[in-house]
């Protein structure tokens, strides 16, 4: 069995995406009537990509994208296709009539969905009967070892050891050769193709921080909000201490990033108080608005991209918009793909941050910054993918001498401890005590 991380979406794990299959898009045999057929599990944002490149590279299969019917039409629909497709709220729904059917192959598309072993989603994972399983994703590790775990608990049941043996064995934080014994384990299994093994032609791709600077009513906001969080770190000097205070220091925590976005994030009667980066990001986007080119905004607060949404439209700047509500997607990733000119497209990056080809942006904007860098970097290759004909910018905006600056320090510091099991280096830890302290210090 395979775990092929993302990378761009363009490991060989993929299929359907960005590579001509073997034999060429025409030259594949559609399965015997007594070949099982395989399933796909993907988030329902890319339930369509699937279908829609089974159909350009592969014809003859008979894709079906199930539409939420009950566990009894599963026969029937075996029947009638060599390859279903279904997103994971459908695995929770049909979870554990699913597990009683074998499939040739199963297929979890952005598998960092089954991080959690004790989730639902992941314990329907697991009970599924395959003769090959695959795992796909770009960020095995998004917070915590713990999470690759979970999804070879899929891929590989067993190879791993169970969770009690494989926490003493490869999660030992005094342990200096457990990352390297694990990284032994679990590398056989592993398929990992770069942008760079194989799109070798791909434009570079430029990434630069844009430093702003607060001023007035929203500098005032946040130096209270820091003069309060200090206070409350003060008084935490153990690990105990902070666990027990560990929810009003995220919360501090949060409140900090978002008035470093917009004070009206923390208080709506502040919706017309001035944001640095607003400005700043509109600064940005009106000589590229000009010059006719499309650009991508990501931000994490939905209720930010709200904000830049009504902003974008007093400019009258072509726009469009998607966050985790945002229905059709695919039609509306088509219509920026074609649309004439410049255009702006705001982005949830937790909706937005994959099985997206946004290949017709040449920008890119992280409103706001994230922990975990593989994240941002994710977000970017919406654009910076195979089909991109143009250098890639990607800017990330940041409040100068904020806890923005110091998140981002922080990714760098903490990326540079040690490669992780994967070759590469990763944010995979959770903030300590020390990390805290950094993040309040003037």
């Amino acid at each position: 069995m395979t775990l092929g991380p993302e990378v761009g979406r363009v490991t060989p794990c993929a299929p359907f995406e960005n590579a001509e299959p073997p034999g060429g898009a025409h030259g594949v045999t559609r399965p015997t009537a007594t070949t099982m057929p395989s399933l796909v599990v993907c988030p329902k944002s890319v339930t369509d990509n699937w279908v829609a490149e089974a159909e350009r590279f592969y014809p003859s299969l008979r894709v079906r994208r199930w539409t939420g019917e009950g566990a009894d039409a599963l026969a029937a629909a075996r029947d009638e296709a060599d390859i279903i497709v279904i997103n994971y709220a459908q695995l929770r729904s049909l979870s554990p009539a699913i597990a009683e059917v074998t499939w040739q192959a199963a297929i979890l598309d952005e598998a960092q969905y089954i991080k959690n072993p004790d989730s639902q989603t992941a314990q329907a994972a697991r009970a599924l009967k395959a003769d090959y399983r695959l795992a796909l994703t770009g960020t095995p590790i998004e917070n915590r070892l713990l999470d690759l775990w979970s999804i070879f608990g899929f891929a590989m049941p067993g190879v791993l050891g169970n969770r009690a043996e494989f926490l003493r064995r490869f999660n030992a934080q005094d342990d200096p050769l457990a990352r390297r014994r694990l990284a032994a384990r679990v590398r056989p299994f592993l398929l990992r193709r770069t942008k760079g093994q194989v799109a070798k032609d791909l434009p570079d791709r430029v990434e630069e921080d844009l430093l702003c600077d607060m001023e007035g009513e929203q500098l005032t906001l946040y130096r209270a909000e820091l003069k309060r969080a200090q206070r409350l770190l003060l008084g935490v000097q153990t690990s105990a201490q902070l666990n027990e205070q560990r929810f009003n220091v995220l919360t501090s925590l949060l409140r900090l990033r978002q008035i470093c976005c917009h004070p009206a994030l923390v208080n709506d009667k502040l919706g017309e108080v001035e944001s640095a980066k607003v400005n700043a990001l509109l600064d940005l986007l009106e000589p590229l608005m000009e010059e006719g080119h499309k650009v991508l905004v990501f931000s994490q607060f939905v209720t930010m991209l709200d904000r830049l949404r009504e902003t974008v439209k007093q400019r009258e700047w072509p726009h469009f918009y998607l966050a985790g509500s945002t229905e059709k997607r695919g039609d509306l990733v088509k219509s920026f793909q074609s649309a004439k000119g410049g255009a702006v497209f705001l982005i949830s990056l937790k909706a937005g941050g994959f099985g997206l080809n946004l290949t017709a942006a040449s920008y890119v904007v992280l409103f706001d910054p994230w922990w975990n860098p593989a994240v941002e970097a994710q977000a970017i290759d919406r654009t910076h993918r195979i089909g991109q004909t143009s250098h890639v910018m990607a800017y990330r905006l940041l409040m100068r001498e904020s806890i923005e600056q110091k998140i981002r320090a922080l990714q760098k510091q903490k990326g540079a401890l040690m490669a992780d099991v994967l070759g590469e280096e990763k944010f995979a830890q959770s903030l300590t005590l020390d990390d805290l302290r950094f993040l309040f210090a003037d």
